[in-house]
């Protein structure tokens, strides 16, 4: 879908995708979720969702997809990386956590493949980086190279090691001196410049042998490098500058093979943003009033109790549709009564859907596939009644116009507005003639009552109005398909007190064909208003219902099942008691001889005849159950999870031939 330039911002999609941003783990999910794009199919917008839906099974099978909260941008550290040539090792380190983090998400979906089907195509874009994941090993985690990092490193700090520990205990040696302890301020041995060094009494620095170095911060004493241990100072500062050069090389051949990676490197960093971003994704989905809706062919959506994400849960849903039995919509009512937002939520949400994006909305909305949305909203209160204002908007529709299609989106809010009424009448109706001509849906709004008879009058064209209360004086949000919204200027003006002979001469003024249908637009939209409180409150019975039906039905199958199961355990312990009595008779036949075998056997013969008749009927209510379960339940298939009837022992199928499964 193409969103014209300037529609984004004017309906505030860029402020949703920062709220919805906040749920995200690292900064490149949330800078791509900012950056979000719709789809450029409807085929490409299913597949969106599809992969949102198998995070979901993967998140309830296994729990949360391993993440790493140190996660930075990598971007700027290839900047860096290709005009220094050289990256720090705590620089170095944020590419180990990215490529650490991707290998342990690619085994974890490859691991779940079986589980969760489709769950692979998460790990598309995650590249195979093991060698230089090994390479990076050599980086601590608080950024500082490991002594293994390369033979040479290993072999000099290993000197300097030896060399430190020769130079302090040389220094703590001269502390312990007769002829030398009285000098010193302290016993400490100190570090000063990079040297050890002793802290010396000031009348007496002239006559130790060593160099000064500093004062102290008290002035009492002064830093000296004692003669002995100049020659330890001296290797250890030529020990450290080849630290540093072979530190300097080992980072650099990293950052070099780094940026030969770079395009491998940045495919991976986005896979792992677009799992964030899905992560976030089902965070919304989580909550209530939040779904991803079904998604059509054809230009059309149908929003079911859709409400703005930046009004947040107090603001009132509106179900809406357009595309089915008309192409356009025009939507009239008070201001401040909800237009506007109505307009900017359906392209929020139409945005949000084509996106693969959670919808604000509830279960029943269908959004079909649009392909240009474009949107002109703007204020006609104050200074935006001005010509320049007036000329801008017509330019914008212009541009709409020129560009809209049978699959085109387009929102026009107060249409006809900030020009002379009769003026801007005409013209608002000569748009919607036009953009009718080319099927594009319309949502528009409009205070011009030409307008408002023009969409009553004609076919592919409908009306909605915002509710206004009478009592309270304030608009209730609540949007009204079918009928316009009436108007209530005199209405508000007299019940304020304005002269009764004031509004009498305003009502006289207005022409008698305007008049009249002003009252049969108002009676309609009282009408229909009372039809909605009707049907909203049908529609919560229906739900009252539905939940007590659902809660019968849940029932029913509790003692259903607990009736199975107690019927199942007696006739199991019948039949093993049964079993039993048989296979103990069987044995005591075998202990007798003669006549009394005979006869045993006789008496035995007779028993198991008259007990087959109990045999068949448990057999035929462990079929009969049987059945019902599998009616209720469907056929059990290889590797679903199933309970052996009458008993609580679960079993996974693992094999089904001739009717019959090993479990």
């Amino acid at each position: 879908m193409r969103v014209e330039a300037g529609t984004a911002e004017l309906v505030e999609i860029p402020s949703v995708l920062e709220r919805l941003s906040r749920r995200t783990r690292s900064e490149t999910g949330k800078l791509m979720l900012q950056g979000m794009l719709p789809a450029v199919s409807v085929k490409s917008a299913r597949e969106r969702q599809d992969l949102l839906r198998s995070f979901m099974r993967y998140r309830d099978i296994r729990g949360e997809m391993t993440w790493d909260g140190r996660l930075k941008p990598l971007a700027p550290l290839f900047d860096s990386a290709r005009e220094t040539a050289l990256l720090t090792g705590a620089e170095l380190l944020q590419f180990r956590i990215l490529i650490g983090l991707s290998k342990r998400i690619r085994e974890d979906i490859r691991g779940a493949r079986e589980e969760v089907p489709g769950i692979e195509r998460l790990a598309e874009g995650i590249r195979d980086l093991e060698k230089e994941l090994d390479r990076l090993q050599v980086i601590s985690d608080d950024g500082q190279l490991y002594d293994h990092a390369s033979k040479e490193l290993a072999g000099i700090r290993s000197s300097l090691r030896d060399l430190t520990s020769r130079a302090r205990a040389k220094c703590s040696e001269l502390t312990s001196r007769a002829n030398l302890a009285p000098m010193l301020q302290d016993r400490v041995v100190h570090f000063r410049k990079g040297r050890f060094a002793l802290l010396v009494r000031v009348e007496d620095s002239g006559r130790f042998e060593g160099i000064a170095m500093d004062r102290s911060s008290s002035g009492k004493g002064v830093y000296i490098e004692p003669k002995e241990v100049v020659p330890l100072n001296n290797r250890i500062e030529i020990l450290r500058g080849e630290e540093r050069e072979e530190e300097r090389r080992i980072l650099s051949s990293l950052t070099a093979m780094l940026l030969e990676k770079e395009s491998h490197i940045v495919e991976t960093e986005l896979a792992l943003a677009r799992i964030d971003v899905l992560h976030a994704s089902a965070q919304f989905l989580d909550e209530r009033n939040w779904i991803l809706p079904e998604l059509d062919d054809r230009s059309r959506f149908h929003f079911q109790n859709l409400w703005n994400p930046l009004i947040g849960q107090g603001c009132v849903p509106v179900s809406i549709h357009c595309g089915e039995r008309f192409r356009q919509l025009v939507i009239t009512g008070p201001n401040t009564g909800g237009k506007t937002v109505v307009l900017k939520s359906v392209a929020i949400a139409v945005f949000l859907a084509l996106s693969g994006l959670p919808v604000p909305a509830a279960e029943g909305t269908l959004v079909g596939w649009i392909d240009y949305l474009a949107a002109d909203i703007g204020d006609e209160q104050g200074i935006e009644q001005s010509l320049s204002t007036f000329s801008s908007h017509v330019r914008r529709i212009i541009t709409m116009m020129e560009k809209a299609g049978r699959d085109s989106l387009l929102m026009l809010d107060e249409l006809g507005a900030g020009t002379d009424p009769q003026e801007g009448a005409a013209l608002g109706i000569a748009i919607l003639e036009a953009l009718k001509d080319r099927r594009s849906l319309v949502l528009a709004t409009t205070h011009h009552n030409p307008i408002k008879r023009y969409a009553l009058g004609s076919s592919g064209v409908e009306t909605a109005g915002m509710e206004f209360d009478p009592v309270t004086l304030a608009p209730t949000f609540r949007l009204i398909m079918g009928i316009p919204g009436k108007s209530n200027a005199l209405f508000i003006a007299e019940r304020l007190g304005m002269p009764k002979n004031v509004i009498e001469s305003a009502r006289e003024h207005l022409l008698g064909e305007a008049r009249t249908t002003e009252q049969i637009m108002s009676e309609l939209f009282d009408k229909q208003a009372e039809l909605e409180s009707a049907g909203v409150a049908m529609a919560e019975e229906r739900k009252e219902l539905a939940s007590l039906r659902r809660e019968l039905e849940e029932k029913i199958k509790r003692i259903n099942d607990r009736q199975e199961k107690i019927i199942g355990a007696a006739d199991r312990r019948a039949r093993e008691i049964m079993e039993e009595a048989e296979r103990s008779a069987r044995e005591m036949l075998s202990r007798l001889e003669g006549a009394a075998e005979s006869a045993a056997r006789k008496e035995y013969g007779k028993a198991k005849k008259d007990s087959q008749p109990l045999k068949e009927r448990i057999s035929r209510r462990e079929e009969s159950l049987a059945k019902k379960r599998i009616e209720r339940e469907g056929i059990p298939q290889v590797g679903d999870s199933v309970r052996l009837g009458g008993t609580e022992a679960m079993g996974v199928v693992e094999s089904i031939a001739g009717g019959k499964a090993v479990v």
